[in-house]
């Protein structure tokens, strides 16, 4: 009864801290926030513009749309804090905006985050989530709460692969009765598709273009595998030579040669976590095969790739940009079954 009154007074919250995208789920209410992790500031100051508020999607709007006067920040680079202040402002404004919160109560929050930051960098989190306005905070490396998410029986004696592929990392891991096996964090994933398509670009066109411009490229047109029926799209920049507004005209078969090469860097990780398994949980996998999660999973034709290239079976989660999220809420739902797995500020339980 107590349980009940405290979580309708101040619910449990389950936070995925993604580079891109920052959402928070609820028990029993699921996904409440799904907001892109930026906030817009007064250039050369530290506040946040809008009395507070100029943070997700408001501010998202803003990038590379500012006058000089505004500039528009990513506080959490590579999966990692970068600006320590401006990520605590900013998950005080998701976490009230997500959940009704009472004077005197503060959430137990479990916390989705990158397996390769430093003590340091984990430090930061747990002090930006308690300033923020949490009490007890855990943290769950993002491959197990992608797979938890996924539905991977990772808890079983057989080998399950996971590949998520989010906006700063990409967090692989192969699991073994709850443990990790092998696990690898690149720090190569979605928003490097999209610098390799502004390169591409440059190089070959002789055209400048943004970050939101090159990420609508990629959904539109972009694929990892040939398509069934390739496409043709135009694309509107800056020509860098004229320094003059200019379109052209690009393929989706150029946009895959673009993002070859971090296709390349996360095939190479996999690889290297597939070879440091014992060779009974690799025969594993040519069964159990891998799951792809994350927002870059949903590049058409990767499954495809991956499954030419390495020779095991490839699916794509469901709904895979929320597996992190939703793994995370289980954790927090069944706290007393994952305790052990999680960390606390005062070290491993």
């Amino acid at each position: 009864m107590l349980h009940r009154l405290k979580q309708w007074l101040s619910p449990d919250l389950a936070i995925d801290l993604g580079t891109s995208n920052t959402l928070i789920a609820i028990q029993g209410e699921g996904v409440v926030l799904d907001e892109p992790s930026v906030v817009a500031l007064q250039r050369g100051t530290q506040q946040i513009l809008g009395k507070g508020t100029a943070v997700g999607k408001l501010a998202r709007q803003m990038l590379g749309r500012t006058p000089e006067s505004i500039t528009a920040v990513k506080p959490i680079q590579g999966g990692a804090i970068t600006d320590f202040k401006l990520c605590e402002s900013m998950l005080r404004y998701f976490i009230q905006k997500a959940a009704r919160t009472t004077p005197g109560f503060r959430p137990t929050v479990v916390i989705a985050v990158s397996s390769g930051i430093s003590n340091v960098e984990k430090r930061a989190v747990f002090n930006s989530a308690e300033r923020a306005g949490a009490g007890r905070v855990y943290l769950v490396s993002e491959s197990k709460a992608a797979s938890i998410g996924a539905g991977m029986p990772i808890a079983e004696p057989l080998a399950s692969l996971i590949c998520d592929i989010g906006g700063g990392t990409t967090e692989i891991a192969v699991f073994s009765l709850a443990q990790v096996v092998s696990g690898k964090s690149l720090r190569v994933a979605g928003s490097a598709f999209d610098q390799a398509i502004i390169e591409y670009l440059k190089r070959h066109y002789s055209l400048r273009i943004g970050e939101q411009t090159s990420e609508q490229l990629k959904i539109r047109y972009g694929s990892a595998y040939p398509l069934d029926e390739e496409k043709t799209g135009e694309v509107r920049g800056l020509d860098a030579v004229s320094g003059i507004p200019r379109r052209a005209i690009i393929t989706s078969e150029e946009l895959r040669e673009a993002v070859q090469g971090p296709l390349q860097s996360i095939l190479n990780g996999i690889k290297s976590v597939i070879e440091q398994c014992d060779p009974e949980l690799v025969a594993d996998l040519s069964n159990t095969g891998m799951v792809l999660s994350g927002g870059g999973s949903l590049l058409p034709g990767l499954d495809h790739f991956f499954r030419e290239q390495l020779g095991i079976p490839v699916r794509v989660a469901s709904d895979p940009q929320r597996a992190v999220v939703r793994g995370t809420a289980i954790c927090v739902e069944h706290l007393a079954q994952w305790k052990e797995s999680l960390e606390t500020s005062d070290g491993t339980i």
